[in-house]
């Protein structure tokens, strides 16, 4: 060590000299065991909203290379750079460049509002979509959230060498050495934010990942939180598996992140989520005699009687089942049988039901061959006996099977063709219960119930890979269920899938819960090689609106509360295992920001506070429309009682502003601008509110981030 600290000594630039002797120091302190890997710097942070003066630090828009330079002069549009590397100079032009901050470089943030969805007036809950690099976002949040969040669900990258998932791309080169090591490090600093915004007494962090990191993720999580309880489930996302060197991989993992009492709450779950033990259990009806008494759910026929039940009315619903006379099992289901065709392929040694009626007139089924295959899945389709259409096949309903999940039926085993065999509950206690560890529940299919809905809500393919709505939601209400105002955070936000599904569980039980989104506004690959062909570059209107935030997450957000799709039409159909149509949408409010940056030499009293009011708006609870006040002159101080809470920006002024606060009792929060500690302590010993905080007159003192330290 002697020799190491004689050579930093001998380092020349001061700053550079401290910043390595602290990483030697870091290093000297890690274990020697256990989880290793390299802490590698993040990229620049490129301040778009920034001016280019001489002297700034810049970088190439369209990042074609990562290097930094410094602007020694701007003559007209262009800039002469340094690149101090290799002690070179370039001329661009001013509109090529960016103004950049490196990771330990202090910035300065704000919030800006981008665009607000209210479809519920007299609630005064609001989500959050804030458009930002996470590790920035969370910094900030955390003078909002800190020890307050309830859960935290995140689907980050699974370093899978994909080009098209929406983070930053360098970290995925599949010929980097330190491929798994720069993925550790991006998480680690993030996870380690996240754990200064989770309640310490009572909350969890829960983490979706697949094979490539899943064994390096268990170890960081068992690094960064000693003290919490640390289960993983594997659930199957894919039934039919994804290709894959080896074995097709149908399953991905969940890993739950406990802290304090956390723990996963028993609900009312059907058979689907018991054991395996008790799914396998063939009775073939053979139920005792004290059971046959109790009653049954109702089964209903497959085919569709009523209204709209021939094939001319639903065209897609007449296609064949095939059913094995000896197992009296469904052997395979069909595709849907085109116009001038009346039946399907024959299959040897397996009988062909279609839906004709007894007049034999061509009906239809009462659902289409995927949710068929659901349902078989599920135990809810029953094999009758012969009929004049081959077999009588009967279907357990929503509202029948949602009995079932709710506990008023116990299931007690399932018969010989897979149905399920269940009888009215005698124990209410019964229906409650914990899952196993291994999860196959046919809502979870992240095809059929994450890009196919995805894509009916968008109207086009616009996300790869988005999770199931149901499998975030029912992962998340294990946690949540009993905290109907809890607080649920996702910083790699993705599709928006987990502000959808706690907008469905607040439906499902009248909760009151908020959901806040983070997510950047990075374009795919391909839409990033469309955008540079075209002639455009990050920050141009045209390449951000094609960002995953402005194009997929905000848009989901927006149709799902509204219930219509992208073109404005009602979105048809119904949430799974539910009566509730998606067109209803949901009674609930979203406000949009961006995190932008302010160039620290230009902040003045006058204008920082302005900036800031979204997050003091946070602070106090996200209640009511966030105010607006980046248009109008700076007033001594604000009252805003539709959002509980006021902020002092001259203390001079604080006897009246403590006369107008008495007319607002609802006001339980209250900022006051002064630099002067016992001032502050003094005017808060006078206010009757629940929060008292202090502003100091500098904003470079108040929010500072992106300094290195977490």
């Amino acid at each position: 060590m002697a020799l190491i600290d004689d050579l930093i000594d001998k380092i020349g630039d001061s700053a550079l000299r401290d910043r390595v002797r602290g990483e030697v120091n870091k290093l000297n302190k890690n274990k020697k065991f256990g989880l290793v890997f390299e802490d590698h710097v993040p990229e620049f942070t490129p301040l778009y909203e920034v001016e280019i003066r001489k002297g700034s630090k810049v970088a190439l828009k369209d990042k074609r290379t990562k290097k930094i330079y410094t602007v020694l002069e701007i003559i007209d549009a262009e800039a002469i750079c340094l690149n101090e590397t290799v002690a070179e100079t370039d001329t661009f032009r001013l509109d090529e460049l960016v103004q950049i901050a490196e990771f330990g470089e202090p910035i300065y943030p704000y919030l800006e509002k981008i665009n607000s969805i209210e479809n519920a007036p007299n609630n005064d809950l609001w989500h959050l979509l804030i458009e930002a690099d996470n590790y920035h976002a969370l910094q900030l949040l955390e003078y909002v959230y800190g020890g307050k969040v309830d859960c935290i669900y995140i689907d980050p990258p699974y370093n899978t060498r994909a080009k098209d998932w929406k983070y930053n791309n360098d970290y995925v080169d599949p010929t980097d050495a330190f491929k798994h090591s720069k993925w550790l490090s991006m998480m680690d600093k993030r996870l380690r934010l996240a754990k200064k915004l989770l309640n310490p007494d009572d909350s969890v962090l829960i983490v979706t990942i697949d094979e490539k990191e899943v064994h390096h993720l268990g170890l960081l999580l068992e690094n960064l939180f000693p003290e919490a309880k640390i289960q993983m489930i594997s659930s199957v996302i894919n039934p039919k598996g994804s290709a894959r060197y080896g074995f097709s991989r149908s399953d991905e993992y969940i890993m739950f992140v406990m802290l304090g009492n956390s723990r996963p709450t028993r609900l009312p779950l059907g058979n689907e989520w018991a054991s395996s033990a008790i799914k396998s259990k063939k009775s073939d009806r053979k139920i005792d005699s004290e059971s046959k008494k109790k009653k049954e759910p109702g089964w209903t026929s497959m085919m569709r009687r009523g209204t709209d039940s021939l094939r001319s009315d639903v065209p897609s619903l007449f296609y064949p089942i095939y059913v094995d006379p000896e197992s009296k099992k469904i052997k395979k289901i069909g595709e849907v049988i085109p116009e001038g065709y009346d039946k399907g392929e024959d299959i040897a040694g397996l009988v062909q039901v279609l839906p004709i009626r007894k007049n034999r007139n061509q009906g239809r089924w009462q659902v289409g061959p995927t949710e068929l295959k659901n349902r078989i899945e599920q135990g809810r389709i029953r094999l009758g006996g012969k009929t004049h259409y081959g077999y009588v096949i009967n279907y357990l309903a929503d509202g029948e099977y949602n009995k079932v999940l709710e506990g008023l039926y116990e299931v007690v085993g399932y018969a010989n063709d897979g149905s399920m065999i269940a009888y009215e509950s005698s124990d209410e206690s019964s229906k409650y219960r914990t899952p196993p560890t291994q999860w196959r529940i046919a809502s979870h299919d992240a095809t059929e119930y994450g890009t196919n809905l995805l894509t009916n809500i968008l109207g086009e393919k616009r996300f790869t890979f988005p999770k199931s709505l149901y499998a975030v939601l029912d992962t998340i209400r294990f946690f949540v269920a009993n905290k109907p105002n809890a607080i649920v955070l996702d910083f790699f936000a993705g599709s928006g899938t987990t502000a959808h599904a706690v907008n469905l569980l607040n439906a499902d039980d009248n909760g009151n819960r908020q959901c806040i989104m983070v997510t950047n506004n990075e374009v795919s690959d391909t839409e990033a090689k469309k955008l540079s062909k075209a002639g455009y570059q990050p920050g141009d209107i045209e390449w951000e609106s094609l960002g995953i935030a402005r194009y997929v997450t905000w848009p989901r957000t927006v149709c799902s509360i509204e219930g219509k799709d992208s073109k404005s039409n009602s979105i048809e159909g119904k949430y799974y295992g539910r009566e509730y149509d998606i067109s209803k949408g949901f009674e609930s409010n979203v406000a949009y920001f961006k995190l932008g940056f302010l160039n620290k030499d230009e902040v003045a009293l006058g204008r920082q506070f302005k900036e800031l009011v979204p997050v003091l708006w946070m602070k106090a609870g996200s209640k009511g429309r966030c105010p607006d006040i980046t248009g109008e002159k700076l007033r001594p101080a604000y009252i805003f009682p539709k959002n509980d809470f006021a902020i002092l920006v001259n203390e001079n002024r604080f006897l009246d502003f403590k006369l107008g606060l008495e007319k607002f009792p609802n006001v339980k929060t209250v900022f006051i601008v002064t630099d002067s500690e016992e001032g502050f302590a003094e005017m808060a010993s006078q206010l009757d509110v629940s929060l008292t905080c202090q502003l100091y007159r500098d904003y470079l003192d108040n929010f500072r981030i992106n300094t290195g330290g977490v």
